[in-house]
């Protein structure tokens, strides 16, 4: 809601639907319909998009059911449980002319479009190896987490993000290696992976895990020349949980102390570290993609393919995990 309102000169919030609903914690916005009739909006022929903010068991037949009533639709992730499922889906909106995306919110992360913009500055030559991590240390999540379950799995929760990241920027991998675990034993849910992503002689690792007290870089690209390494993630989250919208002309913005370091020896040899200034993150840029797309038929941000491959990996990755049990 937060970055949709703010593109209020292109694009209208007109209607939230929710079975219940309560003003307890998020206050009413002024000039929006709420409603616990799901047919208000798809009777609603000015409604052009629906986005789907729900439990991630129910993306796929909410999904369908919103493209089967017109509407083109956008999707939290993970989009779907299953590839079969994300190409049914494609397919449907395909039939029907209409648009079905994922929410690619974290390509639009400072952290990641700071690798980027280094990467792309040459510094640190060619690229060997990068290494993305999201970790925490919420060891209570998996303590109460008594069986697996594929909806409640890390992996699906959180390697979502970003893998999408690493897909969006390499592309699909030469070939990949899985470690899925299940740290509290088996039965219990799966609370860390570590995803090796092959690109010629280069690597990619995607790892993350709920029992890191003190987490790891966000991001380290390591190159022949030199390394970066990004330690903090992007901010736009964390201000949001203290309910600091994005009207702030500081919100989601790096300090000095958040910003990466660059370590590289130049073309004389000379050694060099210097802070990078951070790029700024801004996940309207989604909503902007989507007002692209729709009203001036520009290509969608995230391609369909990429979403496809994106949960291959995902389910391959727990597949590999449930057949070990």
């Amino acid at each position: 809601m937060p970055f949709s309102l703010k593109l209020k000169d292109i694009i209208k919030v007109k209607t939230i639907y929710a079975p219940h609903i309560e003003h307890d914690v998020w206050k009413k916005i002024e000039g929006i319909n709420y409603t616990t009739e799901i047919q208000d909006i798809y009777d609603d022929p000015e409604v052009q998009l629906v986005v789907l903010s729900v439990p991630a068991s129910a993306h796929y037949s909410l999904a369908k059911e919103v493209l089967n009533h017109g509407k083109n639709v956008l999707v939290e992730k993970p989009f779907t449980e299953t590839e079969s499922q994300a190409k049914e889906l494609f397919q449907l909106a395909k039939e029907k002319g209409l648009l079905i995306q994922c929410y690619p919110n974290r390509r639009y992360d400072s952290d990641f479009l700071t690798v980027q913009k280094v990467i792309e500055s040459g510094k640190l030559g060619d690229i060997l190896e990068v290494e993305s991590t999201y970790d925490y240390y919420r060891p209570y999540v998996p303590e109460g987490e008594k069986e697996f379950s594929v909806g409640h799995s890390y992996l699906y929760g959180h390697a979502c993000h970003t893998l999408d990241q690493i897909i969006s920027y390499f592309g699909k991998a030469d070939k990949v290696h899985y470690d899925v675990r299940q740290l509290l034993g088996k039965g219990r849910m799966n609370d860390y992976f570590d995803i090796d992503m092959y690109y010629g002689v280069m690597k990619v690792s995607v790892k993350s895990s709920y029992f890191r007290l003190v987490p790891r870089p966000s991001f380290t690209v390591y190159g022949k020349k030199g390394v970066f390494v990004k330690q903090d993630m992007d901010r736009q989250e964390i201000d949001l949980k203290h309910f600091y919208m994005p009207d702030h002309e500081d919100f989601g913005i790096d300090r000095p102390e958040n910003y990466g370091t660059l370590t590289y020896m130049d073309d004389q040899n000379q050694y060099h570290q210097e802070k990078v200034v951070s790029v700024n993150g801004d996940y309207s840029r989604v909503y902007q993609g989507l007002y692209d797309a729709i009203i001036n038929h520009k290509s969608k941000t995230v391609k369909d393919e990429e979403t496809i491959y994106q949960i291959h990996m995902l389910e391959t990755g727990i597949k590999q995990l449930t057949s070990a049990e």
